[in-house]
């Protein structure tokens, strides 16, 4: 199985910003493992701070994949466009976020991907994104 992960804003300063809510690990580090784990399977990476990027990258993965792991960042809050872009695509896409995004502040805990995903999972840290692709491959 083909499955991209796509990461959004600030998503790349894993490791080092706020690793009281995001751990000390770099999300590189951890894909290393995650491949390693699931060698049979191709799980392709990309990561922008831009929306219109993010946009293009789930259009590509529509064609070229079978599946997106999606955490989409600030953008989740805030971009119909990606939403639309998700929307769009006859592939499974679930949502990820590191943190619990229901705890946190009030303009985190609505998400305009939510409606328009498979499923979200939230608040597992790293491993939210292993539980998505092992719910994929299955």
């Amino acid at each position: 199985m083909k499955i991209a992960i796509i990461n959004g804003p600030n998503l790349n300063t894993l490791g080092t910003r706020e690793p009281e809510l995001y751990g000390n690990t770099p999300f590189e580090t951890f894909l290393s493992g995650l491949r390693q784990q699931y060698h049979q399977h191709q799980i392709s990476y990309f990561q922008s701070n831009d929306e219109g990027a993010l946009v293009t990258a789930l259009q590509q993965a529509g064609e070229e994949c079978e599946a997106v792991v999606l955490n989409a960042g600030a953008y989740t809050h805030t971009s119909i466009a990606i939403a639309d872009a998700v929307r769009s695509l006859e592939i499974p896409v679930i949502e990820v976020h590191i943190s619990n995004i229901f705890a946190r502040e009030e303009f985190r805990r609505r998400s305009y991907l939510t409606p328009v995903c498979k499923g979200l999972i939230a608040g597992f840290e790293l491993d939210g994104y292993r539980l998505a692709v092992e719910h994929l491959i299955r």
